[in-house]
């Protein structure tokens, strides 16, 4: 079965850094598109960034700035760099990845920003 495992996660004073990585096991092929989701507590799942295959990124308005997401040397590896990080931004951290139009999830990864 293909599974991602999401670590780097942990708890950060506002104006901090984190650097979240993801790494896929159960297949030899490359994900199309691979990206970062996150939740907050009593909050809907959103898309923070998303990065294909050939390299493209694209951000949530809230993460423009200060996070930035890319792919390790490996072919299912995937990092997001966040910067500047504020309460607000607290929530579990979710891998997503697309594979053959099926879409893969990790079990998440808790981030919190102190005030």
């Amino acid at each position: 079965q293909v599974h991602l495992v999401e670590s780097g996660g942990g708890l950060v004073q506002a104006g901090g850094s984190l650097r979240l990585s993801c790494a896929a096991s159960g297949t030899i092929f490359s994900f199309n598109v691979m990206s970062w989701y996150r939740q907050a507590p009593g909050k809907q799942r959103e898309l923070v960034a998303i990065i294909t295959l050939g390299g493209t990124t694209n951000y949530a308005d809230s993460a423009k700035g200060r996070f930035t997401i890319s792919r390790g040397n490996g072919k299912n590896t995937l990092y997001l760099q966040m910067n500047s990080l504020k309460p607000e931004d607290t929530a579990v951290y979710y891998c997503h990845g697309l594979l053959s139009s099926v879409n893969y999830w990790g079990q998440g990864t808790q981030v919190t920003v102190s005030s």
